[in-house]
């Protein structure tokens, strides 16, 4: 299993709190220090399951996009996309929980033609105000079928979106782009005549779940 580099200050810090604790418990002794060195070792294992990051298995068929993110898909909609697409879009919403991977990877291949950092709140993720009032990051991809939008949002508890390429980069689908720390949302924005390929409720793995497809013909 491979860890994202932005967890080991956190899992360091974690793993350092677990030792010492062992160490007082070890000496001192008693029911406290036990219990205490456990919830340390416990928090450390929690700390490093959160920051690890699966290589992805794209589906082999490139007119595929695949899920920027993990997690459920909470919210899809018919929206106006002002800032990369310019026009009605589809955007697909994936929630992600402390207990999911919290990596982002490219949904499509093409050129990073926009990104955007814009300062916000940290409501609740899954809240619909959280697409226009939390801390967000935008990663726009051009491709020779139309323009795509990640949106990468802070959660109540995440504090910091890392964002990987830099605009005139080329991207690979299943690329790794970014990640949020600490429970968070990914916006996905597609052209409406992409065919959509989930729905409300589904669980969705980065890099390999399908979210929709280029119109047969053309690759992603």
């Amino acid at each position: 299993m491979r860890f994202a580099p932005e967890g080991y200050p956190f899992v360091g810090g974690a793993l350092v709190l677990a030792a010492a604790a062992w160490t007082v418990a070890g000496s001192v002794g008693g029911a406290v220090a036990l219990v205490l060195a456990t919830l340390f070792s416990v928090l450390a294992l929690f700390v490093l399951w959160f920051f690890r990051d699966p290589a992805p298995r794209p589906p082999a068929d490139e007119s595929i996009v695949v899920a920027p993110g993990q997690g459920r898909v909470v919210d899809i909609r018919v929206i106006h996309e002002p800032s990369f697409l310019r026009t009605t879009a589809r955007r697909i919403s994936i929630f992600l929980s402390v207990f999911d991977v919290h990596v982002q990877r490219a949904p499509v291949s093409g050129t990073v033609e926009h990104r955007v950092h814009k300062p916000g709140t940290f409501a609740v993720a899954w809240l619909e105000k959280a697409s226009e009032d939390n801390e967000q990051a935008s990663l726009g991809i051009g491709t020779p079928h139309g323009r795509v939008l990640v949106r990468q949002i802070a959660g109540l508890v995440a504090r910091r979106i890392v964002t990987d390429p830099s605009e005139g980069q080329s991207v690979e689908r299943g690329q790794r782009i970014g990640i949020i720390r600490f429970g968070s949302r990914v916006d996905l924005f597609v052209p409406l005549d992409w065919e959509l390929t989930c729905r409300v409720g589904d669980r969705v793995r980065v890099g390999a779940t399908s979210l929709a497809k280029v119109p047969v013909g053309v690759k992603a």
